[in-house]
C-alpha cells in the first residue's frame, strides 16, 4: 500500500530518519508528556525525594501550526488540515503516538494493563473519540509495509479498529490563546488519576483516566 507521510498532516516528507529543517533542527520534534503515581515523597533528607512512583507517558510528535488552518472544514473534509487521508489521525505527527503505562488505568470504564499502546484520535465535528490500540508502532517509514502481515503502523496509515482497546469520547474545548506546537500534557493529576490532554493552535480535548487496581 503506497503512503504518503506527514507532519502532523500535510507538510514534510520523511523516508526513514527526519528531515532537517534549516538550522539544523527537525521540523517536528519529538515530545514526551509524562507523570507518576502511587509513589510518596519522602522529607527525611536535606530535600524531598519522591520514590516508587509509576510511570504514565505519552511519547508523540510534535509539528508546528506554521500558518495552517488546522481543524477547519466540515462534514467528511473535517480536521483535512491535520489528517489528510488517513483513516484516523496520529494525533501527532511522524511517528504514531504511544502510550506507556507501569499501572493499570481506566479509560471509559476499560482497564487499560500496563503496557505500550498506540494512540489516535477519531476526528468529527465537535466529536472526539479517542482511541488507544494495540497496533505496534513502526520505527521507521515504509512505504511497502502490509500492516495486516507486520502488525504495525506509521502514523495511522494501515490502521483498522479490530485491534481498539478502548474507544473514549473526549472534551472537546476552545482555548483564550493559541498553542503554536501541539502538545500532550496530564492535566488535573492526583494519585486517582486526571486526564490526558490535547492542545493545538485554540483547540484543547481531553479524556478522563483513573489509576486502576
Amino acid at each position: 500500500m503506497k503512503q504518503k507521510v506527514s507532519a502532523g498532516g500535510g507538510m514534510g516528507l520523511r523516508m526513514g530518519g527526519a528531515p532537517l529543517a534549516k538550522g539544523g533542527g527537525p521540523p517536528t520534534p519529538p515530545g514526551t508528556a509524562g507523570t507518576q503515581v502511587l509513589g510518596k515523597n519522602e522529607t527525611s533528607g536535606a530535600e524531598p525525594v519522591y520514590r516508587n512512583g509509576k510511570w504514565i507517558e505519552i511519547t508523540y510528535g510534535r509539528p508546528i501550526k506554521r500558518g495552517r488552518e488546522l481543524f477547519g472544514g466540515t462534514g467528511a473534509n473535517y480536521g483535512k488540515g491535520v489528517n489528510p487521508d488517513a483513516p484516523v489521525w496520529r494525533a501527532g505527527a511522524n511517528n504514531s503516538t504511544q502510550l506507556k503505562n507501569e499501572v493499570p488505568i481506566v479509560i471509559n470504564g476499560k482497564t487499560v494493563a500496563p503496557g505500550t499502546y498506540t494512540m489516535f484520535i477519531d476526528l468529527k465535528p465537535n466529536t472526539w473519540t479517542l482511541i488507544v490500540s494495540n497496533w505496534k508502532a513502526a520505527a521507521r517509514f515504509d512505504q511497502n509495509n502490509d500492516a495486516q502481515k507486520t502488525g504495525e503502523v506509521f502514523g495511522a496509515y494501515g490502521y483498522t479498529p479490530d485491534k481498539d482497546v478502548v474507544r473514549a469520547p473526549m472534551t472537546v474545548g476552545t482555548l483564550p490563546f493559541s498553542v503554536d506546537q501541539l502538545t500532550w500534557s496530564f492535566t488535573d493529576m492526583t494519585d486517582a488519576g486526571g486526564k490526558m490532554t490535547i492542545m493545538w493552535d485554540k483547540t484543547v480535548a481531553s479524556v478522563p483516566f483513573s489509576v486502576g487496581q
